[in-house]
């Protein structure tokens, strides 16, 4: 027989759907958000970008190429819910090893559908992000009060690294240590394919430990929550500025960078979540297409003077991008990685490259 949830939102709105995967043993308080990419749905799943929240699908159809774990983003699961209209059972694709409902049971991650989400979506984005209740049991009023007070808490030290680790090259260019906020598998794969060498670190490594591995150059990742909610790892980053260290940060990591470096973050509407959001290159005029997946931005009017804004959102003007001039820094708020998404903006990560052989031509 089908279990009955219901999910009540911080505005009052209650919604009945069905569910499936892991089961659902008690109450669900996390941060509602929705994203419009098509595809991809395993990496979506395990992006660890997405930890403290439930995920709504716009697409309304999902599960129907099953799920492989060569896909995988992170080694599982991170949200707290998954949110769907409906879901295939029955996958059709050859690499498929399970269907979704078995992965959200192994993940121990419940799942709901058979619920509206375009309409659902229509609300966030009218309303804002805001939090949600998902439940077994009829929701009542208190329940309503205590949604105001939540939010997450220690996002990023729950989803970093736990000790540094090596993901060697048989024949490395350069050496980079990899700063885990929550970092996508995909940044690595994509230093990796460049010829680097990778030392991955937690994210309460200290800039003088980061300095004493010797790196050509410091990835700073992608991660989940709010950046001023990381006051060591900007006071860390600051210093690490002034070592004349290429520097790339993506996500997180450029909401990070420019924190260290004076400027402001702020929280958006209903964020930026989907494989489909336009940028401008303010440097060449080129639009691109991009994979995002944040709900904050750095203010552009808040940026130092030793910065300037390289990429635009051609949707709402918020900044994508920022170029340092004081240090070899530069920091993107969309997914040059993909994975999933478009693979416009991957020349980014030789740009990075080009910035460490710069340096390495003066150091001899």
């Amino acid at each position: 027989m089908e279990q009955t949830v219901y999910l009540q939102l911080e505005d009052g709105t209650c919604l009945t759907g069905k569910h499936f995967g892991a089961p659902l043993t008690g109450d669900i308080t996390a941060e509602l958000v929705f994203t419009t990419a098509m595809t991809g749905y395993a990496e979506t799943l395990t992006d660890p970008s997405y930890y403290g929240q439930m995920v709504v699908q716009t697409f309304p159809l999902i599960g129907n190429y099953g799920v492989n774990p060569a896909d995988f983003e992170s080694e599982g699961i991170h949200m707290s819910a998954y949110i769907v209209n409906e879901w295939c059972s029955h996958p059709s694709n050859f690499r498929s090893r399970m269907d979704l409902d078995a992965f959200l049971k192994q993940q121990a991650v419940p799942g709901v559908y058979d619920i509206d989400t375009r309409a659902l979506t229509r609300r966030i984005r009218e309303y804002g992000v805001m939090n949600a209740l998902l439940t077994d049991r009829p929701p009542c009023p208190e329940d309503v009060h205590r949604l105001s007070g939540w939010h997450i808490k220690n996002a990023v030290s729950r989803v970093t690294c736990r000790a540094p680790y090596e993901y060697p090259s048989s024949l490395p260019r350069f050496h980079v240590v990899l700063w885990d906020f929550g970092a996508k598998q995909n940044i690595l794969r994509r230093l990796h394919a460049l010829g680097c060498r990778l030392t991955v670190v937690p994210s309460g490594t200290s800039c003088e430990e980061i300095l004493a591995l010797a790196p050509d150059g410091i990835m700073l990742s992608n991660g989940p929550g709010d950046p001023k909610e990381n006051p060591s790892i900007v006071a860390e980053l600051s210093k690490l500025c002034q070592a004349a260290v290429p520097v790339f940060g993506i996500c997180l990591g450029h909401q990070l960078l420019a924190l260290a470096n004076g400027a402001d973050t702020e929280k958006l509407k209903y964020g930026h979540r989907g494989a489909n959001q336009p940028v401008k290159d303010l440097l060449t005029g080129r639009s691109y297409i991009t994979s995002q997946n944040h709900g904050y931005a750095v203010k552009t009017d808040s940026l130092p003077d030793n910065a300037d804004s390289r990429f635009l959102n051609l949707n709402d003007d918020t900044c994508e991008g920022i170029c340092y001039r004081s240090f070899p820094g530069f920091s993107v708020q969309f997914h040059p990685e993909a994975c999933a998404g478009p693979r416009d903006t991957d020349f980014l990560f030789e740009e990075f490259i080009s910035l460490m052989e710069r340096r390495a031509e003066k150091c001899l």
